[in-house]
């Protein structure tokens, strides 16, 4: 058994995995979001044996996984319009983001900046796919990941 202060870790795009590393994923994930109650169940839901998945199961974690306790931070631009940022606030919330920081500058031309921080900690979606659902609500013009610690 590898220490975890010892083991390396790497940033590698999905496409170039072997399909095992991203079943083992998506077998993670479905336990995590309680889709399937057990791994035997999982593993069948993917097409995986459970000896393949224990193999790799300590070894492999969604990005998003790996950036657990750490906060981003979201630039916005809105229009100026009512509901629009507390439509934001909801859509975070229901992900399970923590907001920590609101920040809104005055409407100039219909439209206003605001950056918004979140605690991603207890979030069961991507960061990514978060800031997608943002972007698609009325009245949010843009969205941009500005920072993260």
């Amino acid at each position: 058994m590898v220490r975890e202060e010892s083991r390396q870790y790497y940033i590698v795009a999905e496409d170039i995995l072997p399909e095992a590393i991203k079943k083992t994923a998506t077998v993670k994930e479905i336990l995590a979001r309680g889709e399937a109650g057990t791994v035997n169940t999982a593993v069948k839901k993917v097409g995986m044996s459970k000896s393949a998945f224990y193999k790799y199961r300590d070894g492999v974690f969604p990005f998003h996984r790996a950036v657990h306790n750490r906060i981003v931070t979201v630039s916005l631009l809105l229009e100026h319009k009512s509901g629009v940022l507390s439509t934001i606030l909801n859509t975070i919330a229901a992900e399970q983001g923590n907001i920590l920081t609101i920040n809104q500058g005055i409407p100039l031309q219909g439209l206003a900046n605001a950056t918004v921080s979140i605690d991603t900690a207890g979030m069961m979606v991507p960061v990514g796919n978060l800031l997608q659902s943002v972007g698609l609500i009325k009245g949010v013009k843009k969205v941009e990941l500005i920072g993260q610690s």
